[in-house]
C-alpha cells in the first residue's frame, strides 16, 4: 500500500473551468519540483492532452464501469508509488452519470475540491457549495474554489456566503488569456493552442497564492487484493501495428497503445494529414477518431496516404477504424457547412455532420472473448448499405448501441473501445481473427 497526497477536482456542471484549474494546479506543482500524476474521469481524449502537457506525464482514464474498479485501483496504486501528488479531474458535474465522479472519489477516498464558476452569481454560490458538500454526506469533501470572480469584493461576498465550517480554497478572476478554447467535441487539441504553454504558466501563477495549491492529505491506495495480476500474454508478438496520428486522427487512449505493446506488437505512426504512407511491412492499421471533418479537403487531396491505405486493404491486412477513422474510409463526408468531400471509398456510405449531438454514452461489444467496454461521442450521422456484423449495447438502458461493420479486412464502428478491458478481444481485432 502506498500513500500519496491526492485531490479530486470536480464542479456542479461542465463549463466551470475544471480543466483549466486542474492544468494550472499540475503546472504549479511541477514547477515546485514535484512529480505529478493526473487522471481524467470517464472517457475523454481532449482534456488529457492538455493535462499531459501541464503535468509532463501521460494522463490515463479512471472510470468504474469502462476501466473497472480493480484496474482503477491498480493504476492509482502505481501512480502513488512514484508520484508526489495525484490529481483527478472529474467529468461533468460531481453527481452526473452512473457511475459518477462522486462514486469514484468515494470509492477511493479522494477529497473533492469543487470548482464553481461565480460569474453572474453572489450569495447563491454558498447554496451551490452547500449542495455539493451535503447532497451525499459520504463523499469526502475538501473545499470550494471560485472561478471567474469579478473583483476582490465579489470574492468576499462569495466567501461570506459559505456555510460555517466549509473550507474556502481561494479564487481567480475571469481571464481570456487563461481559459482554454473550445469547439463542438470539447477543448481544442493541445497542439492547436499555439500559446498553450503561456496559458498554463499564467494559470499556475494565478493559483500560486490560493489555498488550493496546499498539498492535500495523503490517501492510501492499495492494489487489488487476491492473486497478483498475470503477465499480459504476448498475443501480438511479431506484429507491426501502424497508427494514424495527427490533428485529424488523435483520439487515442494511451492505455490502448500501452496494451498493444504489452501484447508484443511493434507500434509505428504516420500522418494522413502530412500525406505520409502507411509504414512499410505494417501487419495492421489503426485509424482512430478525431476531426477528419475539419480537414476533409486536405485528406481528400493527399493521394500518397490514400493509395497506401487502399493497398493495405487490398492486401487483406486488417484495418481497425473508430469514429472519425471510419468516416475517412467512407465514400463521402459532408461537413457542418454542407460541403461534401470524397473520402477513401473503402466502405460504402456517406456521413454528414449534424448540428446536434448524435450519440453519447458508455457502450460495450460482446464477442467470443467476452466483453470489451468503451464509449461513443459523435455529431455525424452515417448512411450505409452495410448490415452490422454486430451491435454494441449500452451501459444503461435497452436501446441498441453503435453498429460494428465488417467489410473484408476492415472493422469499423463509431464506438471508441477501451482495449485493456479485454486484451484477448483487442488482440483478435488486430490479428484478423474471429472476435
Amino acid at each position: 500500500m502506498a500513500g500519496c497526497p491526492a485531490l479530486f477536482i470536480s464542479a456542479p456542471a461542465s463549463g466551470q473551468g475544471k480543466t483549466t484549474i486542474t492544468a494550472g494546479l499540475a503546472r504549479y506543482h511541477l514547477r515546485q519540483g514535484r512529480r505529478v500524476r493526473v487522471f481524467k474521469t470517464g472517457p475523454d481524449f481532449l482534456d488529457p492532452m492538455i493535462l499531459a502537457r501541464a503535468s509532463g506525464a501521460p494522463v490515463l482514464s479512471l472510470d468504474l464501469w469502462m476501466v473497472g474498479e480493480d484496474a482503477c485501483r491498480r493504476l492509482l496504486a502505481q501512480a502513488a508509488a512514484e508520484a508526489d501528488l495525484i490529481l483527478i479531474e472529474g467529468v461533468m458535474g460531481l453527481f452526473d452519470g452512473t457511475p459518477s465522479s462522486a462514486d469514484l472519489a468515494t470509492t477511493f477516498g479522494v477529497p473533492v475540491a469543487a470548482v464553481i464558476s461565480a460569474k453572474a452569481m453572489a450569495q447563491t454560490f454558498g447554496a451551490v457549495a452547500f449542495g455539493l458538500a451535503r447532497f451525499r454526506p459520504e463523499v469526502p469533501f475538501h473545499g470550494v474554489f471560485a472561478n471567474r470572480v469579478g473583483s476582490p469584493r465579489h470574492a468576499e461576498m462569495l466567501q461570506e456566503a459559505l456555510p460555517k465550517g466549509m473550507r474556502w480554497l481561494g479564487h481567480i478572476a475571469s481571464a481570456n488569456e487563461i481559459e482554454l478554447p473550445e469547439r463542438h467535441l470539447g477543448l481544442h487539441q493541445a497542439g492547436e493552442v499555439v500559446d498553450l504553454e503561456s496559458r498554463l504558466e499564467r494559470a499556475a501563477d494565478a493559483l500560486a497564492h490560493t489555498a488550493l495549491v496546499e498539498l492535500p492529505p495523503p490517501v492510501e491506495f492499495a492494489s487489488p487484493r487476491g492473486v497478483a495480476s498475470m503477465p499480459t500474454p504476448r498475443l501480438l508478438a511479431g506484429k507491426h501495428v501502424a497508427i494514424a496520428r495527427d490533428a485529424a486522427f488523435s483520439f487515442i487512449y494511451p492505455a490502448n497503445v500501452a496494451l498493444l505493446e504489452a501484447l508484443g506488437a511493434r507500434i509505428s505512426y504516420f500522418s494522413p494529414l502530412a500525406d505520409e504512407p502507411v509504414p512499410d511491412h505494417a501487419d495492421a492499421l489503426y485509424l482512430p477518431g478525431g476531426y477528419p471533418e475539419l480537414h476533409a479537403q486536405r485528406l481528400s487531396a493527399n493521394a500518397r496516404s490514400a493509395d497506401a491505405i487502399r493497398a493495405h486493404a487490398a492486401a487483406g491486412k486488417r484495418i481497425v477504424a473508430e469514429c472519425g477513422g471510419m468516416l475517412y474510409l467512407l465514400e463521402q463526408l459532408t461537413d457542418s457547412h454542407g460541403t461534401t468531400t470524397p473520402m477513401l471509398g473503402l466502405l460504402p456510405g456517406h456521413a454528414a455532420m449534424q448540428a446536434r449531438l448524435a450519440s453519447l454514452g458508455m457502450q460495450q461489444i460482446n464477442g467470443i472473448h467476452g466483453t470489451m467496454t468503451g464509449h461513443t461521442f459523435h455529431y455525424s450521422k452515417l448512411t450505409t448499405p452495410l448490415a452490422p456484423d454486430r451491435t454494441a449495447s449500452r451501459a444503461q438502458g435497452d436501446a441498441p448501441g453503435e453498429a460494428v461493420f465488417r467489410a473484408g479486412p476492415i472493422v469499423a464502428t463509431y464506438m471508441h473501445a477501451y482495449w485493456p478491458s479485454n486484451p484477448a478481444f483487442a488482440a483478435a481485432l488486430f490479428h484478423g481473427e474471429v472476435f
